[in-house]
């Protein structure tokens, strides 16, 4: 079976083009401005064809053909919370969002705590969903913070992630000991960075604290000083011990990442759409962890991304009830929105091009989670997602597939909306 794609605007994190796209059973064979087809009759863009090969010409369509994005931070609250989440209805949020893999928190009940308990639910999503699920397990049994001894059980390479997310470990001797462990199986930790000694009185002290130590406790852990860009170097099976940190939301924290990269250590980052989308001030008070911050934050994140400090862009997609939080529950749901809101926001705003977007919530997080998806070149899987840039809607939580309708933004006007997702 083959697929051309025709006259469509083509984006990838290195290119920004008017062509076609030749995909065949799955695979990308063919990227150009023209490619010639065979004789069928050509049908418009949502229509089919013949059999074997299918022509979908965008001719005047005002759109934009993009790999489809990766999630490396989500949660589905499956098992144990799935009256706010589920798999079934997870997967269908990611999809309407333009996701076709995504990274899933151990924070459950149970934890995930094993290899086996992942490899469960991996493989139910795509037998069901065709879409990638990865399952990250707790860095300590059950997110207690003090005992790691089922990491000491994992081979080398057996897993891709390792977090305690929504508590973070704060005895430190225990996460040295876990920053060991990783560096030599060579497993990314990715560190919830909150000292709760300030939780109850300063969330600002609290990430900045934390985000800190663990830069501390991963330069002492045998890490290797590498010379060039870490960015450049992090996927190299030699370099260990990759620290990634979740949803940086202050500019102190992001400085001191940015200090970490300069001196050659292996240190990612994400950033959340709502964390560069909106302030904490003008009275919105919406409660998420790591809480909304100030304007000067948004301008250091934003820098950050030009300056390619920012690894990626992850919802912390937080399913929860009207009732949870009515009862204080930190979390927005973020699948379905964070593309338009990234765009609106950064895009049209002038502050990145679509390419650089692309990048952030496609290219480096797919390669992060070692996917054959994230730009269209031939060689690639065929994941894509259709969107048109110019139209302008109002966000309607109703219309989403997420059980839970969690957001500040329901109402707000954006750009950018995800027409169809493929798979």
């Amino acid at each position: 079976m083959q697929t051309l794609y025709k006259n469509i605007r083509i984006v990838d994190d290195t290119q920004d083009f008017m062509g076609c796209v030749l995909v065949e059973n799955g695979i990308v064979t063919k990227v150009a401005e023209l490619i010639d087809e065979p004789a069928y009759e050509i049908i418009p863009a949502y229509g089919l064809y013949n059999s074997n090969f299918i022509v979908r010409d965008f001719t005047g369509e005002n759109v934009v053909l993009m790999p489809a994005f990766t999630d490396l931070h989500a949660h589905f609250r499956d098992p144990g919370f799935t009256y706010k989440e589920d798999l079934e209805s997870g997967c269908a949020t990611a999809i309407k969002g333009g996701y076709t893999a995504v990274n899933l928190m151990p924070n459950t009940n149970p934890v995930y705590n094993s290899v086996e308990q992942a490899k469960e639910i991996e493989n139910k999503a795509k037998e069901l969903f065709g879409i990638t699920v990865n399952q990250t397990i707790s860095m300590t049994k059950d997110l207690e913070g003090i005992n790691f001894s089922h990491l000491k059980n994992l081979k080398k390479d057996e897993i891709l992630f390792v977090t305690d997310d929504g508590k973070g470990v704060q005895d430190d001797t225990v996460m040295k000991q876990i920053f060991e462990i990783c560096n030599e199986k060579n497993i990314t930790v990715m560190s919830h960075a909150e000292d709760a000694k300030y939780s109850a009185t300063d969330m600002r002290k609290a990430e900045n604290e934390m985000t800190a130590r663990d830069i501390r406790l991963n330069k002492e852990s045998r890490m290797q000083n590498a010379k060039s860009n870490t960015a450049n170097l992090i996927f190299k099976s030699n370099l260990s011990s990759h620290l990634h940190f979740c949803h940086v939301s202050t500019k102190e924290a992001i400085e001191m990442i940015a200090q970490a990269q300069k001196e050659g250590f292996n240190v990612t980052c994400e950033v959340t759409p709502h964390h560069i989308f909106a302030t904490d001030e003008e009275g919105n008070h919406y409660r998420v962890n790591p809480p909304l911050r100030k304007q000067e934050d948004i301008d250091a994140l934003i820098n950050a991304m030009q300056n390619e400090v920012v690894f990626a862009i992850a919802t912390d997609h937080a399913p929860h009830t009207e009732e949870d939080k009515e009862q204080g529950a930190p979390g927005m749901i973020g699948l379905e929105l964070a593309f338009p809101l990234c765009y609106t926001k950064l895009v049209r705003s002038g502050f990145l091009t679509l390419s650089q977007l692309v990048k952030m919530m496609s290219t480096n997080p797919s390669a992060m989670m070692k996917l054959n998806k994230g730009k269209i070149v031939k060689g690639m899987n065929a994941e894509f997602v259709i969107a048109e840039l110019e139209q302008e809607y109002i966000i309607d939580v109703f219309t989403m597939a997420s059980k839970s309708k969690n957001t500040p933004f329901d109402g707000i006007s954006v750009f950018g909306k995800i027409v169809e997702t493929i798979f």
